[in-house]
């Protein structure tokens, strides 16, 4: 496993799996994923999007992230899986996701902490910010980015500033037909 700059001593990793637009946003500037292309679209089936939720067993996602996929239509994406929100003020969390969704708020090394000791050995980090933070932190073991696409010429940018490089080892890419293409690194 690879070591962090807060807990090399946590027995866990956090990875990210996410899409992003050519110019390197993941929503409009006003949260929307229209330009997202549908399952229909998609050549390669789910581009290995299960097989990454099945190696991970807890998913940590910004407020805004998780009110965005409660407006999704049809089931809960993530199943039994568990979900933390991290917000400073409490989320709003339907009966029907009740012990399946909680929220927590402090900083990632904190909250890496906190998930750890509660039994957690693989998150999936998903939502601008919350992916920003944890990249600063240097908590991120893992990328697989799908870039669509798509310009949008503004939005919620995947990359924040950041204090200092985060150099990244090449894995693999994938280049599919319809001009999308995958890429996994390890930090």
């Amino acid at each position: 496993m690879l070591e962090t700059t807060f807990a090399p001593h946590l027995p866990l990793k956090a990875s990210v799996f996410i899409a992003a637009s050519i110019d390197g946003f993941i929503a409009r500037p006003n949260g929307d994923l229209d330009w997202l292309p549908t399952e229909k679209d998609v050549e390669g089936g789910d581009l290995g999007y299960q097989a990454f939720m099945d190696s991970d067993d807890t998913v940590v996602m910004g407020r805004h992230t998780y009110e965005k996929v409660l407006g999704f239509e049809g089931d809960w994406p993530f199943g039994g899986k568990r979900v933390v929100v991290l917000s400073t003020r409490s989320a709003n969390i339907p009966a029907r996701l009740a012990g399946q969704v909680s929220w927590m708020e402090g900083p990632p090394h904190r909250i890496l902490e906190r998930l750890a000791a509660e039994g957690a050995r693989h998150l999936y980090i998903d939502g601008g910010r919350t992916i920003q933070a944890f990249l600063q932190a240097r908590l991120i073991h893992r990328l697989i980015i799908t870039r669509i696409p798509v310009l949008l010429g503004s939005g919620i940018p995947l990359f924040g500033l950041l204090e200092n490089d985060v150099p990244l080892r090449h894995l693999r890419t994938a280049a599919y037909a319809n001009g999308m293409a995958q890429s996994e690194y390890a930090i």
